[in-house]
């Protein structure tokens, strides 16, 4: 037997497939201008004049003007889902919400982060490595996913939050206090109106 080197294959940045299948990951656009960043001399390979007029001129002229059409689609589509994105971006919230568990113990919540296309696990490890503290994410009963901290690092957080994650407008986060009810608030709550 022969020996052969393994194959080297490239994935793109933005949409995880090979680049030759980035068409099919309805992020073209994108994933031609990280191609072209990252790797020029394959995005020269794929994307330049006589590339893209040698796939053409293969094709019959009912394909040529079916794929222009396709072609026109999905950038649509894209740039659709796109703005789609953004709005959602910018109307969602980072809740940063300081509980307190007993007499002067807090515990500090953060939930909102998926809108902004982080990834929640990853977030939680670096809060626990920042503030030396136990941090973990638990599934919201409406949907969604929270990371609760262990102590009281609402501002903390949220200092650490706009600096290391560009992504994330410093307008979007929103401090909430939810104290615990005393025993005279609790019973002052089950009476009942009269």
């Amino acid at each position: 037997m022969a020996d052969t080197l393994p194959i080297k294959v490239t994935y793109c940045g933005v949409c995880t497939l090979p680049p030759e299948y980035c068409e099919f990951g309805g992020t073209t656009k994108k994933c031609e201008e990280w191609l072209a960043d990252k790797h020029p001399d394959m995005h020269q390979k794929l994307y330049s004049q006589e590339a893209l007029a040698q796939n053409l001129s293969s094709l019959s002229v009912e394909a040529q003007k079916r794929a222009e059409k396709d072609a026109v689609k999905k950038a649509n589509k894209a740039a659709t889902a796109e703005k789609r994105e953004a709005e959602t971006r910018a109307s969602s919230k980072i809740i940063i919400k300081r509980i307190e568990r007993n007499k002067r113990k807090y515990v500090t919540a953060v939930s909102g982060l998926e809108a902004f296309g982080l990834d929640i696990k990853k977030v939680s490890k670096d809060f626990g490595k920042k503030f030396a503290t136990g941090a973990s994410v638990t599934k919201l009963p409406g949907g969604g996913e929270e990371i609760t901290v262990q102590g009281d690092l609402s501002e903390d957080i949220e200092e650490f939050l706009v600096k290391t994650y560009k992504e994330v407008p410093e307008d979007n986060i929103e401090l909430v206090e939810d104290k615990k009810k005393t025993k005279g608030e609790k019973a002052a709550a089950n009476v009942p109106a009269q």
